[in-house]
């Protein structure tokens, strides 16, 4: 009779083993992102549509006729956002020459003023200015066409994302029996509720973040409404949708109203209050709407939220930035339901305020003994004394 042997490596070699396994994951993951990326919101939105394609299932309409009336229901959605901006782009286009004569008066003021205050010549700002453009214009064409090339193949390969859908859903439940059949070990059920968890995690994420997109939208026209600011409902709802991607969305959906009070407004303290309007969006959004809305239902700490921005950004660019929250709500749930990973998904989810409390400890205990004894000793002293 065999014994099995379990051969345990020193730490030293389980730690390497272990970063070069992430460091073949990492190469993995930016090799083959042209292909993953589509299929990782493909997923997302599968399981936001499987509530509604479940449901029309129920009412007997066939499987692949339910999953073409979801997808019919989103590209609508989609098609409805997209003509809202390009609309508004269009009308914007029609004021591009004023913004641009404004913008040359505001130059000329600006050399003006460089000239009074510091004494350069406006013929030497102008020829810094030509000398330092040729290098901008250069490089900036470089970004241009990178971004237009990122730009047409992320469409081309968003594009799949529909078939991708379409059979994610149809085929739901024979992916299902396969993870089934890889995880031998662990109990269909369990892995059931995994995934049930994961579509309900995901699916809340996006319904809550739609709703704290509607209440910023309203909060940013509102404030640019008063302000007097023109296209108001345009820059609310462009920097509500920006806010797809956490803590950056906003800041940049603000850069754009801020340039045209700047250049319609006679008054600086325009651009300063629509700033104020953004940053006050920003600090009600991050302190009290969003972890109302949406952290009570992904549980995600500030930190693990932060950490996994920026490594969605390093590894999927504008991308990865979009999946970064949901995807590390996904890993949460599966620590949180793994043996042995249960510390894992502790460490990413939300901090309860007995976490924030010292802890006592050993030494604590032994120093509350201790001054203890000497009151003890004290009071034992003082009594004999008075005797």
């Amino acid at each position: 009779m065999q014994k099995n042997l379990r051969i345990q490596f020193p730490a030293y070699i389980k730690i390497s083993l272990t970063l070069m396994s992430i460091a073949l994951i990492w190469v993995f993951l930016v090799q083959t992102a042209d292909l993953l990326i589509p299929i990782a919101f493909s997923l997302v939105f599968a399981l936001l549509l499987h509530p509604l394609c479940a449901r029309l299932e129920r009412w007997r309409i066939p499987r692949a006729a339910a999953i073409f009336i979801c997808l019919i229901v989103l590209m609508t959605v989609v098609a409805g956002i997209l003509f809202f901006i390009i609309s508004q782009l269009t009308d914007l286009s029609g004021i591009v020459p004023d913004l641009q004569k404004k913008f040359l008066t505001i130059f000329n003021d600006a050399q003006i003023w460089f000239r009074e205050q510091f004494g350069v010549r406006k013929k030497v700002q102008a020829d810094w200015i030509q000398k330092n453009a040729q290098g901008m214009t250069a490089s900036g064409g470089q970004v241009v066409g990178s971004l237009l090339s990122t730009a047409t193949n992320a469409f081309t390969n968003l594009g799949l994302a529909p078939v991708y859908i379409f059979f994610l859903l149809y085929y739901r439940n024979f992916l299902q029996n396969f993870l089934f059949r890889v995880f031998k070990s662990t109990s269909n059920d369990h892995i059931h509720v995994i995934l049930v968890k994961i579509r309900d995690v995901v699916l809340n994420y996006v319904v809550g973040l739609l709703l704290v997109m509607a209440i910023i939208a309203t909060l940013n026209t509102v404030g640019l409404l008063v302000l007097g600011i023109e296209y108001a409902f345009f820059f609310g709802v462009l920097a509500a949708l920006l806010n797809i991607i956490p803590y950056i969305g906003i800041f940049i959906g603000s850069i754009f109203p801020i340039l045209m009070a700047l250049l319609t407004k006679d008054s600086l303290w325009y651009a300063v209050g629509v700033a104020g309007v953004f940053g006050t969006v920003q600090f009600l959004e991050g302190n009290f709407i969003t972890p109302k809305i949406v952290g009570s239902k992904v549980s995600v700490n500030a930190l693990a939220a932060v950490v996994s921005l920026i490594l969605g950004g390093l590894l999927w660019g504008a991308s990865g930035l979009i999946l970064a929250i949901p995807f590390t709500a996904i890993i949460k749930v599966v620590f949180d339901n793994v043996p042995g990973l249960e510390a894992f998904g502790y460490l990413l989810g939300d901090v309860a305020a007995h976490d924030l409390k010292p802890q006592k400890t050993i030494v604590d205990d032994v120093e509350e003994e201790v001054v203890e004894l000497a009151e003890e000793v004290k009071d034992a002293l003082t009594g004999a004394m008075g005797k």
